[in-house]
């Protein structure tokens, strides 16, 4: 579940974070202080879990997703690491030992301590969150995240808040990190901080690699492919080096260095492009309802007008006092010389840049430039 939160957080949404498995130990203490220390029931511990993960994430994601290039990765790993140390320092968590004797989940009066019985509730998770996660994916605000990992030019000229989607997708996948830590807490009926470092974000970001951008059913199969290899690699690597230590993680990191250079798209797109019953997805399209007819505006004078628009970069003035009509219903050409200002006049208009003076009008009303595109 960390991984299809990574899916749709680096895959769709471009953002890459090392800090999932720090957003999975606010969800996994956060049970285990409602189950353990105020004898709640799991079931009522859930909602408070999630929405508190909801929460530390809402306010991470306002100071990350700002961040551009290089400095989004480091950023995650900086508060990745700060939740880190929090929880080993923490005595009311119980410091770095952590907390124990977590009284199972149970269902009516079965009470589920063995693993056995545990794992139809993880796959019903698993299962429910695949499915919600496929349609966000596929429906219109899904449709606009997908656009983000190439950029938000194009998103924002067509009137999307991409901050705000942005801000919504970094949430999402700290809530699916929660789900995943409350489930953790009750597995093990313990949890310490040791589960939620930067060893285990890496492992999380690998998953998501490995099961390719936007790929959902990927993220499983990466799931569950790294689990194996780091199984046999906790069993080999020592054997290699004469002494233990998390050699694994050696072995992780130049494995996705390998994936993003040479199949940046991840190994299990590349699995079913070779099966091809495998790789078809959904069904086939139908002619579909045509769209009804839209009438023209019914304005008096013109649908756009723009006043004095003005942009300024420092010194250098870009759009100097550009003022224009469109009317209703007709085609209005902007021409010039490269560096004329051009794409910035319809940057303004659309929103991507903010006017440093000047209006803009449409339909009779002053409006923000990103609510036109909503408006038709």
């Amino acid at each position: 579940m960390v991984a299809i939160g990574l899916v749709v957080l680096t895959g769709v949404g471009g953002m890459t974070s090392f800090g999932q498995a720090a957003s999975m130990g606010v969800g996994a203490y956060t049970t285990a202080i409602l189950c353990l220390h105020l004898g709640w029931s799991a079931w009522f511990a859930l909602p408070v879990a999630l929405l508190a993960t909801a929460v530390v994430s809402l306010v991470l994601g306002l100071l990350t997703i700002r961040l551009l290039g290089h400095f989004l990765p480091l950023g995650t790993i900086a508060w990745g690491l700060a939740l880190f140390y929090f929880f080993g320092a923490s005595p009311m968590l119980g410091g770095y030992g952590g907390l124990s004797g977590i009284p199972p989940l149970s269902v009516g009066s079965i009470a589920l301590s063995q693993p056995r019985e545990f794992y139809p509730v993880i796959w019903i998770a698993v299962a429910i969150v695949v499915v919600l996660t496929l349609k966000l994916l596929n429906s219109r605000p899904g449709r606009v995240i997908r656009s983000l990992r190439t950029g938000k030019v194009a998103a924002e000229s067509f009137g999307a808040d991409t901050k705000r989607l942005k801000l919504f997708v970094f949430v999402y996948a700290g809530v699916l990190a929660g789900l995943s830590g409350w489930l953790y807490t009750l597995f093990l009926r313990a949890v310490s901080s040791s589960t939620f470092g930067l060893n285990a974000g890496i492992e999380y970001l690998l998953m998501a690699v490995i099961g390719g951008a936007g790929n959902i059913i990927g993220a499983v199969f990466g799931a569950a492919l790294v689990i194996v290899v780091r199984n046999y690699l906790q069993d080999l690597m020592p054997l290699l080096f004469g002494s233990s230590g998390n050699f694994h993680i050696i072995v992780f990191g130049i494995i996705l260095i390998f994936l993003l250079v040479k199949s940046p798209g991840g190994i299990w797109p590349v699995i079913t492009q070779r099966l091809p019953k495998m790789g078809r997805s959904g069904p086939r399209p139908t002619n579909g309802e045509l769209l009804a007819d839209t009438s023209k505006p019914s304005v008096n004078g013109a649908l756009l007008k723009v006043r004095a628009l003005e942009k300024r970069f420092g010194g250098l003035v870009a759009v100097n006092k550009v003022d224009f009509d469109v009317e209703a219903g007709a085609i209005v050409g902007l021409i010039g010389p490269n560096g004329a200002g051009k794409s910035t006049t319809f940057n303004l208009i659309t929103g991507i840049l903010p006017a440093s003076g000047g209006t803009i009008e449409f339909m009779g009303e002053m409006v923000e430039p990103r609510r036109v595109c909503q408006r038709l």
